[in-house]
């Protein structure tokens, strides 16, 4: 590829058949498009070939520099702005345009926040919670420092939700991008229990007293952060957020499985970090032999409540139903 927009842009794949071909369609007015794979077996590679992309090899070794950082630094990319995006993003004219003008002349920022709208059940959503993140950088004034997640269950590969540093200002874009996974929802389902495996051993190692540093959250954006992250009704106020204050019912049955996707999200961040809490709990009393590990919950449920009636042993063999387990 060799377009009229003097930027390199870099798409994250691994095992992404099923997006790489319509992300790369997009594409064509940059100058460079990259496509770092993670040794995908799905014919990724094969893909981007055939729709004329460079392919970067990546193999995680489990430290850092993580992947988005390992691509800024390569040799292999040839110009000084860096468009980052993701296999199941699509780039449209407008957004492209809009770079294009930018580039053109001199910048006074280092970096851009660029939207993003999804695509749920094939409808773009036009309201609801937006995305942001930083996607368009200079490569020598923005880096993807290093975030103290190595020791976390389940770590992966590419930087998690935080944003880079850049030495100057940040601006935002106008335009927007969209984000339209083909893949059916278990991928969806997949993804963000890897996500809120990673949340929750934040709030885990956060709750212990230990430093754990994230790019980008910084003054009231963490001190915010924090506030609502303590919140028992967060997974609620996800989607009152969602669905009323940014009015993602007027996207309609898209918009309301968006809504209660974000609350699913936050609702399994909350379950997985109070799991946590309550194993290191019961670990602690083990160590230090002040009671053995099931007295607690033996105490929780000798208690007397009207539920307990419809637990009973004798009371589910007469009911036709099963509980959620």
């Amino acid at each position: 590829m060799s377009g009229d927009i003097p930027a390199t842009v870099i798409v994250m794949t691994r095992n992404e058949a099923a997006n790489i071909t319509a992300c790369l369609a997009c594409l064509d007015r940059f100058a460079q498009v990259l496509v770092v794979d993670s040794h995908s077996e799905d014919g990724t590679d094969s893909l981007a070939k055939a729709a004329g992309a460079e392919i970067l090899p990546f193999r995680w070794n489990g430290l850092y520099p993580k992947k988005k950082q390992w691509s800024l630094s390569h040799p292999r990319v040839r110009h000084d702005w860096v468009l980052f995006i993701d296999a199941d993003e699509r780039v449209p004219p407008a957004l492209a345009e809009e770079i294009a003008v930018l580039l053109r002349g001199e910048s006074r920022h280092d970096a851009f926040f660029i939207d993003s709208r999804p695509v749920w059940l094939g409808r773009t959503l036009r309201f609801g919670t937006p995305y942001r993140k930083i996607a368009l950088l200079r490569r020598d004034r923005v880096r993807f420092p290093t975030c103290d997640d190595l020791h976390i269950t389940r770590m992966w590969e590419v930087e998690g939700h935080y944003q880079p540093v850049a030495d100057g200002s940040v601006g935002r874009l106008c335009a927007f991008m969209l984000h339209d996974d083909a893949k059916p929802p278990a991928a969806w389902f997949d993804r963000h229990n890897r996500y809120s495996d990673w949340e929750a051993g934040l709030s885990r190692y956060a709750a212990r007293g230990q430093q754990v540093r994230l790019a980008g959250e910084r003054g009231w954006r963490r001190r915010a952060k924090h506030l609502v992250a303590s919140l028992p009704c967060r997974p609620l106020l996800a989607f009152l957020h969602a669905y009323i204050w940014c009015l993602g019912f007027l996207d309609g049955r898209a918009g309301l499985h968006h809504a209660l996707a974000r609350a699913f999200y936050y609702w399994s961040i909350d379950l997985k970090r109070d799991w946590l809490a309550t194993r290191d709990a019961a670990s602690q009393m083990d160590r230090s032999g002040a009671g053995d590990r099931y007295d607690q919950p033996a105490l929780v449920l000798s208690v007397a409540s009207p539920a307990r009636v419809l637990t009973s042993s004798n009371v589910r063999r007469r009911m036709d139903s099963s509980g959620i387990r």
